[in-house]
């Protein structure tokens, strides 16, 4: 279900990760409304996670885009990988990312992989742990992400320097 859509403005990419779909019961039959659930990034370290909902499938994953875009959040990569293994936690969602050598490419489910990929992260391993929700799940590597440093900004907010790591 993750398929792209491209926007040449600003260099934003959207991939939207899940549509849902529920019901409503009334007296003359099923009401029936959709949800989406859309992640937005630049590939250089901006990524947003929206979700939007509406009558029909265009309309909710318009909605979820322009959420995605208000919700961008700056994150710390470092090269093509991440600065270090981090453990994200939403719900009873958990995701262990752990940082890979050049050339391993993105190891993730169908639901992270396109979260790793919009932030241009090109090298990480990953295992989900506990529920497997697509939404929680996306909220739990979203919590990972926002939670890395690379040693640049834990020196600067210790005000120390740290040694090179054996």
């Amino acid at each position: 279900m993750a398929e792209r859509q491209f926007e040449e403005d600003r260099g934003m990419e959207s991939s939207t990760v899940g549509v849902f779909r529920s019901a409503k019961v009334v007296k003359g039959g099923k009401n029936f409304s959709f949800e989406a659930l859309v992640a937005s990034g630049d590939r250089a370290g901006n990524l947003g996670l929206g979700y939007g909902k509406a009558k029909e499938v265009p309309a909710a994953v318009e909605k979820a885009t322009k959420d995605a875009r208000k919700k961008m959040l700056r994150i710390s990569l470092s090269g093509g990988t991440i600065p270090h293994e981090v453990l994200g936690r939403y719900g009873a969602s958990r995701i262990k990312l752990v940082p890979a050598r050049p050339g391993t490419g993105v190891k993730a489910g169908r639901f992270v992989r396109p979260l790793l990929e919009l932030v241009g992260i090109k090298d990480v391993l990953t295992k989900a742990y506990g529920s497997t929700n697509k939404k929680n799940l996306c909220k739990a590597t979203i919590s990972a992400l926002v939670s890395l440093r690379t040693r640049e900004e834990i020196e600067q907010g210790r005000g120390v320097t740290v040694g090179e790591a054996q």
